[in-house]
């Protein structure tokens, strides 16, 4: 198995005027391009634009991907304490209604009066 950059650029010549693509490998066979630029007059020129804009495009994507996981770290605290708080007052009610009652267990179907 030969391992591939995600994300590249390449250099494309339409007759005379080239054209510079930001490419990502969606799969093995299969490549999109997310970002394309024509018009350059020489190779260089495109080569020079491709490398540039793929470091941005590279930064752009590194910052995202930090923002998306300071949200998912917080949306995670908050399903925790929400989880935690939900116990405590699950505990909390247990104690007003007596402490354990023997004869009800949330996750059965059974009822007391079935028997």
């Amino acid at each position: 198995m030969t391992q591939t950059k995600k994300f590249d650029y390449r250099i494309v010549q339409d007759k005379d005027v080239w054209a510079a693509e930001i490419t990502r490998r969606m799969t093995a066979r299969k490549t999109i391009v997310s970002k394309r630029k024509t018009g350059f007059a020489t190779e260089a020129e495109a080569t020079a634009w491709g490398e540039k804009e793929l470091k941005s495009f590279l930064d752009k994507l590194m910052e995202r991907n930090e923002r998306k996981a300071k949200q998912r770290e917080v949306r995670t605290e908050a399903t925790a304490a929400k989880e935690l708080a939900a116990d405590a007052w699950r505990d909390a009610r247990d104690v007003a209604d007596g402490g354990d009652d023997s004869d009800f267990d949330e996750d059965s179907d059974d009822y007391a009066s079935d028997k």
